[in-house]
C-alpha cells in the first residue's frame, strides 16, 4: 500500500504503521518539498510515485493499493488510471477534478496558476483559483478559515475547463473507495465523492462510497490519534465524527485492499 498526505506534505507512518498492523506492506513517501522536487504542489511528475510502487510490486506485493488524502487522493485517483498495475485505490476527502497549484514549483513561483501534476512532461488540465473569493464571514485575525466556499466559486467562474479537468475515474480498472464527510470545511469532498461514483456507474465498474454526514475533511481511522490543530484552517466535523467515518469505511478499505469485490 502506497499511502499520501494531503497538502502537509507529511510522511504517514502512523497510518502506515495502522495498515502494516492488518499485514499489509505500507509506504510512504515525500512528493513534493523535497531534495529535487518542487517545494508546493505544482507540476508534480505522477512519475515520482512509480518507483515506490515498483518497490512494493518487487517485494512480493499480491495488491497494490494507493490511498491517499485530499491533495494525495487526488494524485491516487490519477494514479489509478495512468497505471494499469494499480489495483485498489482508497481516496479519503477525494476531488473529482484536477486543480491548480497549491504553492511554488520548482521555479519558485506560484503565480499564474499551473496544473498541480504533470504525465510525462505535460501538464494536466486544471481548474484554476478565483481569487476575488474572500472568506465570508470574513477571517477573524489569526483565526482559521474554511476555504471550501473558494474551491465552489472556482469551479464556477472557470466552468468552461471543468468537463477538461474531470479525473477520468470511468477509464480506472483499479476498485474504488471514497471517504467523504459532509461537514467538510476544506472543499466539497462528499459532492465530489458523488460525482465520481457516478460516473464509475455509469460505465458499469465498482464503487464504494462511504460518507459522514457530520466529519469534516481528515477522516481518522481506527487506531489513529486525533488529526494535528490547524492555526490556518478549517477542516470541519469533530474528532467524534472523524472518528465515527474512518471506522464505517474501514471493513471497506481493508476488504477492498485484500481482494476483488463486486458492485455494491
Amino acid at each position: 500500500m502506497l499511502v499520501l498526505s494531503g497538502s502537509s506534505g507529511r510522511i504517514e507512518e502512523e497510518r502506515c504503521r495502522v495498515l502494516a498492523r492488518e499485514g499489509m506492506a505500507a509506504l510512504s513517501i515525500r512528493w513534493f518539498g523535497g531534495s529535487g522536487q518542487p517545494p508546493g504542489i505544482c507540476e508534480v511528475p505522477l512519475e515520482t510515485f512509480e518507483p515506490a510502487i515498483a518497490l512494493l510490486r518487487a517485494g512480493g506485493a499480491r495488491r497494490i493499493g494507493v490511498l491517499g488524502t485530499s491533495k494525495g487522493a487526488e494524485a491516487a485517483l490519477h494514479l489509478s488510471v495512468l497505471l494499469p498495475g494499480v489495483d485498489a485505490v482508497v481516496a479519503l476527502s477525494p476531488t473529482s477534478l484536477t486543480w491548480a497549484n497549491v504553492g511554488p514549483g520548482k521555479d519558485g513561483r506560484a503565480r499564474p496558476h499551473r496544473s498541480s501534476w504533470t504525465w510525462r512532461g505535460e501538464p494536466l488540465p486544471f481548474v484554476p483559483y478565483d481569487d476575488s473569493w474572500t472568506p465570508a464571514p470574513a477571517r477573524p485575525e489569526g483565526g482559521p478559515v474554511a476555504i471550501r466556499g473558494w474551491y465552489e466559486q472556482s469551479r464556477r467562474t472557470f466552468a468552461g475547463r471543468v468537463d477538461a479537468a474531470r479525473i477520468p475515474v470511468e477509464r480506472s480498472g483499479a476498485d474504488l473507495v471514497l471517504v467523504a464527510g459532509g461537514d467538510d470545511a476544506m472543499w466539497p469532498s462528499l459532492p465530489c465523492a458523488e460525482e465520481l461514483a457516478a460516473r464509475r456507474r455509469a460505465a458499469g465498474l465498482p464503487v464504494r462510497v462511504v460518507s459522514g454526514p457530520g466529519a469534516g475533511h481528515r477522516p481518522r481511522l481506527p487506531g489513529e490519534g486525533l488529526a494535528p490543530a490547524s492555526t490556518q484552517f478549517r477542516h470541519g466535523g469533530s474528532a467524534a465524527a472523524d472518528a465515527a467515518l474512518g471506522a464505517a469505511a474501514w471493513p471497506h478499505i481493508l476488504d477492498t485492499l485484500r481482494g476483488p469485490y463486486g458492485t455494491r
